[in-house]
């Protein structure tokens, strides 16, 4: 999510900001392109702005002499104390980009489109002493669309912010704020994503993976595969119209494309293949599927 579009509308809507806490910029592109700076914005309107990446005694002693009535958190990756989280009247309100209980902790858009969801959201929460647990005061979804990338969803995601942020707010300020108590049994949670997640497993079946290269689209790390020894980015993909069968990670030039088998159980000859359309070459050149994979051979999930 963006917090410069949640102290953007914060402004808009009138209230007073006494204080904005970030992280200094990042060097992850995509967390680059998602958080415009909020210093910049903060100092435009006089706010004062402190930068560090964990809350420690000086943060605490900032917040406190500020007395903000709420906190309101969104982008920020590490935990809070009790002590600061509870300190305001109405205590702090957090922005997940999931419909909790479900996709708590992180990348949660990315892992809600991989594993095949039918719609996300976005929810706003009590904070507590878990991740992503505390109960919800205001939760609005969203469909997830056959052909949605990643980066679609995290835009339309951040659509919402305005009018969840302006529900939450009203709630709080006319006295009929409904907590609702997260039901911990559905609670599912997915842990941060490293360079080896975006790694294609060609054992997963084709319908999977689609949507697995679809998720992690540009600015995200895109998913790589090994080919010939060399390392290449999927970019473009799709379900085979035939089926194929033979060894997972098999390349058969057809269809306009390389034809990947797909699946476990692919010796059983089908399952749909995976065609791969596009890819990104280790020097960042793009090719078509068609004509990178003319020679077929075999895609490994490492070198």
């Amino acid at each position: 999510m963006n917090s410069h579009v949640s102290m953007a509308f914060l402004i808009d809507l009138g209230h007073e900001v006494v204080l904005a806490v970030t992280h200094p910029s990042s060097e992850e592109a995509y967390k680059a392109i998602w958080s415009a700076p909020v210093d910049e914005l903060a100092r435009e309107h006089g706010i004062p702005v402190h930068f560090t990446t964990r809350v420690d005694a000086e943060t605490i002693n900032l917040v406190k002499s500020a007395e903000p009535d709420v906190i309101v958190v969104n982008s920020w990756y590490n935990r809070m104390p009790a002590e600061l989280y509870d300190f305001p009247p109405h205590g702090t309100l957090n922005f997940h980009d999931s419909l909790l209980p479900k996709f708590t902790g992180f990348s949660p858009v990315l892992w809600t489109l991989i594993s095949g969801e039918s719609e996300f959201g976005l929810t706003v929460h009590r904070m507590d002493s878990g991740l992503d647990t505390g109960d919800i005061l205001v939760q609005h979804s969203l469909p997830i669309g056959p052909a949605d990338t990643g980066t679609e969803l995290v835009l339309r995601g951040m659509d919402l912010i305005p009018g969840v942020l302006a529900e939450a707010l009203g709630a709080l300020e006319s006295g009929n704020a409904l907590w609702r108590p997260q039901n911990k049994t559905e609670r599912t949670y997915c842990h941060k994503r490293s360079e080896r997640d975006s790694a294609l497993d060609w054992t997963w079946p084709a319908e999977d993976l689609e949507r697995f290269v679809r998720a992690l689209s540009d600015p995200y790390p895109r998913p790589f595969t090994f080919y010939d020894g060399e390392r290449i980015e999927v970019l473009e993909a799709r379900i085979s119209e035939a089926r194929y069968g033979g060894t997972p990670g098999r390349v058969i030039v057809q269809e306009e494309g390389g034809v990947v088998v797909c699946g476990s159980d692919a010796y059983r000859v089908g399952n749909r293949g995976l065609v791969i359309t596009r890819i990104r070459c280790a020097d960042g050149t793009e090719r078509s599927g068609q004509e990178h994979f003319r020679r077929g051979g075999y895609l490994n999930s490492n070198t």
